[in-house]
């Protein structure tokens, strides 16, 4: 009967082989997509693929105008995000917010 350290050895060894072995067959299919890409002359606009770096990411939220205004520096905030400095220090001075709002 094994031991419980020896049958945790064979798990990273069989996960380090089907690592391996993905690998491979990743880079086959990778090989075999690029062929098919060539021979038909399908581009990545073709699949929907617009540039690197955008796959998994949702739909952009666009340029949106500021909505607040510091007073003292006149650096802007579109009310998205992180609270900048500005408008922390505002709020702990105990002011609105809303006084700072660009009409």
């Amino acid at each position: 009967m094994s031991s419980y350290q020896e049958i945790l050895s064979q798990i990273e060894d069989l996960k380090r082989k089907a690592e391996g072995v993905r690998q491979q067959e990743m880079a086959g299919a990778i090989a075999e997509i690029k062929r098919l890409m060539a021979q038909f002359g399908i581009t990545s606009e073709d699949l929907g693929i617009s540039g690197r770096g955008t796959a998994g990411k949702g739909k952009s939220r666009g340029i949106v105008a500021a909505k607040y205004r510091d007073p003292i520096s006149g650096k802007t905030w579109t009310g998205r995000g992180r609270r900048p400095g500005w408008v922390v220090e505002l709020e702990v001075q105990g002011k609105n917010l809303d006084d700072c709002r660009i009409v």
